[in-house]
């Protein structure tokens, strides 16, 4: 079972949205696509507002969604980690987090993708949130 949630919009006040992580091509795979806009209504929302996700470290993500010409809506994802606006960022924190939002996803965009596959490939790159 899955520590990340999707959650609604969170106050942003005496907050900041630190970057985390990009990627630029979510169509690679169309089932990438799919889980995202199937997650966070995207059809319905589009462009309009983030998404939100709290991770196991308690801390919230705006999940901000990018539209490019000529290619099918959402065609990049950007997460922000939501801190307090002068505390410094918890980089360890961050690293296990994004390494559980990417197992959700995996879990969530399922077959041929597998949380297994997910977590060698980790192993091989020495991933910090693996230890």
């Amino acid at each position: 079972m899955s520590q990340v949630t999707v959650i609604g919009a969170p106050d942003l006040s005496g907050r900041r949205q630190a970057f985390a992580l990009r990627e630029d091509r979510v169509g690679h795979y169309p089932e990438f696509r799919e889980f995202f806009t199937r997650t966070f209504d995207l059809e319905r929302v589009g462009l309009s507002k983030p998404g939100y996700l709290r991770a196991p470290s308690g801390m919230e993500y705006a999940v901000v969604f990018t539209g490019r010409s000529g290619e099918a809506f959402p065609a990049g994802v950007e997460l922000f980690a939501l801190t307090d606006a002068l505390e410094p960022l918890d980089e360890d924190a961050l690293d296990r987090d994004l390494w559980a939002i990417l197992g959700w996803m995996i879990d969530g965009v399922g077959a041929p993708w597998s949380r297994e596959d997910l977590e060698t490939t980790g192993k091989v790159y020495r991933i910090p949130a693996m230890r």
